[in-house]
């Protein structure tokens, strides 16, 4: 805001609700780095955190975990991990992953191409990434749909309109008109252009991972030797639950942790399913697989950024079917929470619903993931804005109600004025008894800024809002992201970086770019 425009007077006209909406776009917003600065929730004592502890534990140590990599395995074995002969599978010494995971570093930055988009780990930290994965897309125009290349960027276009989603968490929707030999190299470098954040690679094999080191690192326009310093690049690591790390993940981590670039080790621990039907019970496995995974990426190379990853959710026992945004959730939420802290390790979980379209249920299931993630400290949030029907859609409509959730829990999250000004006893001495403060000087000066400006919400009364053809937040949600996708302008780019890049995507499309089997 200029100096002129923040001097108002009582006669002054009063904005209406669409003016103010204009001026506060999200080109305009202020770019934030969040922190959390609640204290975080306990939904186990520390007796109880310390059973789950000790049963994840006892499940590396007599149980296991299959490594199914013959490399890691030998790795394993050489810092002193139980690897038979003929077995793939891996006991654990209970001190082996206590003192392994003791390297981990508490906090650290994960490095964008624009340093004002970095984005910190750990602590307090808390940043919001992109839906990641789904294989289909939907808007209310085209309605469900395989993912494709177009598709794909408008919705990367879009996450760099909105400055609370602070990075790519992978593929906002699966662009499966890609050829998969070819398609991580179409889509990084898309994600490189188009926005200027940080971004994820997934590890689907060597190559992949190579080539989104290389991208990730021209990007940036740095040295190999600098990007190994500063982690420019992240992975997600799925354990096959239960108790199972397959090849490419394990290839993933060799590559990523060997380089010091970020692994966020998530087990997809689904009670009744993949896990026990107990949360106790499943929140035990999922920290057995995950301290698993920790442990091999400091024997790899210790000191190496890692990240927890939660994802303990339940399905419905009368179809299969994932549920998520459930209470059983939000209790796994915050116990993974007090797991983190308790091994100083900076914590991932996600904004997840199982709804089929944009209606309530899509709407408190993502308030009740939300609400679990910042109660229980979540510092990297995985599928922030998009996520629909359990993983399987990206939608265009839920990802403007999803940054409306997300600005909302950064206002949340912004502390109380209590500065002389903000306790405002001049005002109320101006007012007195049985007046009014909509035209003092008080009001006027912070009436754009004083509240938190929805998106979607709409306060208008009946009457008014019947007058604008009763808009749903459905129909308003598919109106901001065409207007947001029509404004987007792409970041700009050093032209020497762009050239070099481009020519190591043709070059390795020339060379044939991945494998397509593992």
């Amino acid at each position: 805001m200029t100096e002129e425009s923040s001097k108002t007077s009582a006669t002054r006209r009063r904005p209406g609700r669409a003016d103010r909406a204009a001026r506060l776009t999200p080109s305009t917003q202020r770019y934030r780095q969040l922190s959390n600065r609640f204290a975080p929730a306990a939904v186990v004592s520390e007796d109880e955190l310390e059973a789950i502890h000790l049963t994840s534990l006892q499940i590396l140590e007599e149980i296991g975990v299959d490594f199914m990599h013959a490399g890691a395995r030998e790795i394993l074995k050489q810092a002193g991990a139980d690897v038979r002969d003929g077995s793939e599978r891996v006991r654990f010494p209970r001190e082996l992953i206590l003192q392994s995971i003791k390297t981990c570093p508490s906090e650290f930055t994960l490095h964008a191409r624009n340093p004002e988009r970095n984005v910190r780990m750990g602590g307090r930290h808390l940043a919001f990434a992109q839906v990641a994965s789904p294989p289909n897309c939907s808007d209310m125009q085209g309605g469900r749909r395989a993912g494709n290349q177009q598709d794909f960027r408008n919705m990367v276009k879009l996450a760099q309109r909105y400055d609370i989603v602070h990075c790519s968490g992978g593929y906002p929707v699966e662009p499966v008109d890609l050829h998969s030999s070819i398609r991580h190299l179409d889509c990084l470098s898309d994600i490189a252009k188009l926005t200027d954040k940080p971004f994820h690679a997934y590890s689907l094999g060597r190559e992949r991972n190579l080539d989104g080191l290389e991208i990730a690192r021209i990007a940036r326009g740095i040295s190999v030797e600098q990007m190994e310093r500063e982690p420019s690049l992240f992975t997600i690591i799925n354990s096959s639950s239960p108790l199972r790390l397959d090849t490419p993940m394990l290839q993933g981590i060799i590559e990523m942790s060997s380089r010091n670039q970020i692994v966020v080790l998530t087990p997809f621990t689904l009670a009744g399913a993949m896990a026990p039907v107990t949360i106790a019970g499943a929140l035990a496995q999922q920290n057995a697989e995950a301290l698993a995974g920790i442990a091999f990426s400091q024997m790899v190379r210790p000191g190496a950024p890692v990240v927890y990853g939660g994802f303990t959710s339940n399905v419905d026992m009368k179809t299969g079917a994932p549920a998520f945004g459930t209470p059983e959730y939000m209790k796994a939420v915050l116990a993974g929470g007090q797991l983190c802290r308790k091994y100083g390790i900076p914590y991932r979980t996600s904004n997840v619903n199982a709804a089929n379209t944009v209606d309530a249920q899509a709407a408190y299931e993502s308030v009740f993931s939300l609400w679990a993630l910042v109660q229980g400290g979540g510092n990297f949030i995985m599928h922030s804005a998009g996520w629909m029907e359990g993983g399987l859609t990206c939608s265009f409509e839920k990802f403007i109600l999803d940054c409306d959730l997300l600005q909302m829990v950064a206002e949340f999250l912004t502390p109380l004025d209590v500065s002389p000004a903000g306790l405002a006893i001049e005002a109320v001495r101006d007012v007195g008894p049985g007046g009014h403060y909509f035209g003092t000087a008080h009001t006027l000066e912070r009436f754009e800024t004083a509240f938190y400006s929805p998106i979607i919400s709409d306060w208008r009364n009946f009457e008014t809002w019947q007058e604008a053809g009763s808009p749903t937040a459905f129909q308003k949600a598919n109106l901001v992201w065409q207007r947001e996708l029509a404004a987007y302008e792409r970041p700009p780019m050093d032209p020497a970086i762009e050239e070099e890049l481009d020519a190591f995507v043709a070059r390795r499309k020339a060379q044939g770019g991945a494998p397509t089997d593992f």
